[in-house]
């Protein structure tokens, strides 16, 4: 019995429903028992002033005589002789007397010529009043006359009746006409459901996938509840959405990054072997052999470390976090470019307030890793440009900016420069580097809280570095 209740009153329409229902339950109630109670007062005091009226009709010499009603009483209690008393209109052919437990009860009703509710045993309920005086034979003594109240009663039984059918009727049209109701307001919020079912129901687990499926734009508006449902359920669907295409490229990302360090190790280490091979065929070999397999080592070696940085920062370990003379580590590398590739034009500009070259820019981060940076960015130019073209490194108060005019970047690179293994030369020429250079650069940059951004065109290319200033 407990579970058939638990799932009479789960879904939302039944609990509104029941709840309006109750709702009208109670104030039909109330309303009836306070049109009840406010009629029978009503009756009672019509009722009381008959009972007065009477009262003072009989007030005479010959009460006996006198036609009260049939559904009237009197009855008689002299001093000295016996009580009496009849119940109808006292004409004489249909008189009937008072039994004596009818007059018994009578003569208990208090003389004070107020109304009081009686109780005869054989004829009902009566409103009564008695009085004292003279009666028709010259004694004294006590008349008391009254009315029945079965017509009050009558009317109050057939009220109460009509009350219980028409609140019956009214429970049992509001029950009908609020299901309706509330049915009909509430399939808005079915259309919500059947969508967030709908898009429960795609293979969201593995794979590419687009949830396209939204709550229609006439079941968003937030000035309404349901509004409210269906705007709250379209933003988690544009939220997993994204989350989904940014899962799904993370995933693309590690498989070719997987791809690109297999394929970048297995070159050195195919070398070394063949090397191996060779200097254990031919003996006069080895001082070749060994040269190659010693280059190919460093080769692996510092193309490992990279991996290994990326991954240290991909999990969030923490950087030194020290003051940093950044103006020092970009004239140190711009004098180390001008030895290493003198083919280039290498300048450097210090701020325009500047008066000379010992002006100070101290940014806060780990010395060694922001000298990475800037050798990359450096080692990039070096490589990736032809004799002749001038490399302009502008120190900025907030970090510095490498600038060149050189050919640029192809169009289609410039979204990716920054991803691993992105290269310009799709023939993976191992003189062109692993492609983790710029990759390395943003993941250092990142670290410290900064920036780094990448503007190309023909003949003016540049990247800007934004770091924390101390």
């Amino acid at each position: 019995m407990s579970s058939r209740l638990k799932r009479l009153f789960a879904p939302l329409i039944s609990r509104l429903v029941i709840t309006a229902v109750s709702l009208v339950l109670v104030v039909s109630l109330l309303i009836a028992t306070f049109a009840t109670i406010a009629l029978r007062e009503t009756l009672m005091n019509r009722l009381d002033r008959d009972v007065r009226d009477m009262a003072r009709s009989v007030a005479g010499p010959r009460p006996g005589n006198l036609n009260i009603g049939p559904d009237s009483v009197i009855a008689v209690f002299p001093e000295n002789g016996p009580a009496q008393g009849n119940l109808g209109d006292f004409v004489p052919t249909q008189v009937e007397s008072l039994t004596p437990a009818d007059l018994e009860a009578l003569a208990d009703v208090p003389v004070d010529a107020r109304p009081h509710g009686v109780d005869l045993p054989d004829h009902g309920a009566y409103r009564v009043i008695a009085r004292s005086g003279n009666l028709a034979n010259g004694d004294q003594g006590v008349v008391v006359t009254g009315r029945s109240t079965d017509e009050v009663e009558n009317t109050i039984d057939s009220l109460i009746y009509w009350e219980a059918l028409l609140i019956l009727l009214g429970v049992v049209g509001a029950a009908g006409a609020g299901y309706l109701v509330v049915r009909r307001q509430l399939s808005p919020l079915r259309e919500v459901a059947a969508t967030a079912h709908t898009v429960a129901a795609l293979p969201l687990s593995s794979g590419e996938v687009s949830v396209t499926e939204r709550v229609p734009d006439r079941l968003t508006d937030e000035d309404t509840e349901v509004g409210q449902v269906g705007a709250a359920l379209n933003s988690l669907l544009d939220h997993v959405e994204t989350s989904l295409a940014e899962r799904h490229r993370s995933e693309q990302q590690v498989r070719q990054f997987v791809a690109d360090a297999s394929h970048e190790l297995r070159t050195p280490l195919t070398t070394i072997r063949g090397y191996t091979e060779l200097a254990q065929q031919r003996p006069e070999a080895v001082p070749t052999a060994l040269g190659k397999v010693e280059e190919e080592s460093v080769r692996m070696t510092a193309l490992v470390e990279d991996l290994l940085l990326l991954a240290r920062l991909d999990q969030g370990r923490p950087l030194a976090r020290d003051a940093v003379d950044l103006t020092r580590l970009l004239l140190e590398a711009v004098d180390d470019a001008r030895v290493i590739a003198p083919s280039h034009t290498w300048r450097l500009e210090l701020p325009a307030d500047a008066d000379s070259e010992d002006v100070e820019v101290i940014v806060t981060g780990d010395d060694q890793r922001l000298h990475q940076v800037i050798s990359n960015l450096l080692t990039n130019e070096r490589r990736h440009t032809p004799a002749g073209t001038t490399v302009t490194v502008r120190v900025r108060p907030d970090g510095f900016d490498v600038h060149d005019d050189g050919p640029g970047f192809p169009p289609s690179l410039v979204p990716h420069a920054f991803e691993r293994f992105t290269r310009a030369d799709e023939a993976r020429q191992r003189d062109g580097g692993a492609g983790l250079g710029l990759a390395l650069v943003h993941a250092i940059v990142t670290a410290h809280g900064g920036t780094v951004r990448l503007t190309s065109v023909p003949g003016d290319t540049s990247i800007a570095v934004r770091l924390p200033t101390s």
